[in-house]
Formats: structure tokens, C-alpha cells, sequence
């Protein structure tokens, strides 16, 4: 009825299906470590990299500086523009330069791990510092 081939192959997809969905939950976990750290370190709450759209509306808090912003990922085509310029933005929110945004577009696995556990501090969208105070300067003196 049935020959040890088909015993075989249905032990080794199963072995293969149970391999991938404990490596796909380990990379899941990890996302959402890594993001917290993120948001954590942006002075957001870090539970919110495991709530769907809303961990996008505090990553474009902390990249665009308005949250609302995400909405425009429903538009076709802009949206993979858009989640370019976050990359590259979010680079810069935590004083990163060019490269480091580059990298995260192309290897965000191992960049984001480095942006939350590196040493990177967060300094506002577009890299301008909130907490930093204007200096004040006199007025020039008239003669």
C-alpha cells in the first residue's frame, strides 16, 4: 500500500515544515525585539512594535515626525518610495549618515540590530535635536 518513498518524502516535508516555521518565529521574535529597542530608544513606547499599523504610525512618528503619514503606504507604486525615504530618514533620526541608510535599505536584517543595540541616540526627525537649546544672541549694536 505504501512504499517506504512516500514514508520518506512525508517525513522529510514534514521535518522541513517544522524547521522553517521555528526559523520564520525566531526572525518574527527578533523583529520585534529589535523594533522595540528602537522605539524604546526614539522615547516611544516599545510595546508598540507588536501592534499591527500602529507600529508603523510610531515609526513615522519618529522618522517623518507626524504618524499619519503612514496612511500614504496605501497608495500603489509611492508606497515603495516612501518606505525608501523612511529608511533613509530614520538613518538620519538617529544620526546616521548616508551609508548607514543605505544599508538599511538593502540589508535592514543585520541594520536595524545595529541601530537598536548600537550606540546610535535618537535626535528627531531629520536629524534635528529637540532637546538641543537655540543659543541666544544679542542683537548687533547699532553705532
Amino acid at each position: 500500500m505504501y512504499d517506504s518513498y512516500d514514508v520518506a518524502t512525508t517525513a522529510a516535508a514534514a521535518s522541513f515544515s517544522i524547521t522553517y516555521l521555528i526559523v520564520g518565529l525566531a526572525v518574527c521574535i527578533f523583529s520585534i525585539v529589535v523594533m522595540w529597542k528602537i522605539f524604546a530608544k526614539a522615547g516611544k513606547p516599545g510595546w508598540a512594535a507588536i501592534i499591527p499599523f500602529y507600529n508603523l504610525y510610531i515609526l513615522f512618528e519618529i522618522t517623518w515626525g507626524k504618524g499619519i503619514m503612514f496612511l500614504t503606504l496605501l497608495i500603489p507604486i509611492a508606497n515603495f518610495v516612501i518606505l525608501l525615504i523612511t529608511y533613509v530618514k530614520l538613518a538620519k533620526a538617529f544620526g546616521k549618515g548616508g551609508g548607514f541608510a543605505v544599508g538599511l535599505i538593502f540589508c535592514s536584517i543585520i541594520f536595524l540590530p545595529i541601530l537598536a543595540f548600537g550606540s546610535a541616540q535618537y535626535i528627531g526627525p531629520n536629524g534635528e535635536s529637540a532637546a538641543a537649546p537655540v543659543a541666544y544672541q544679542e542683537p548687533p549694536v547699532q553705532q
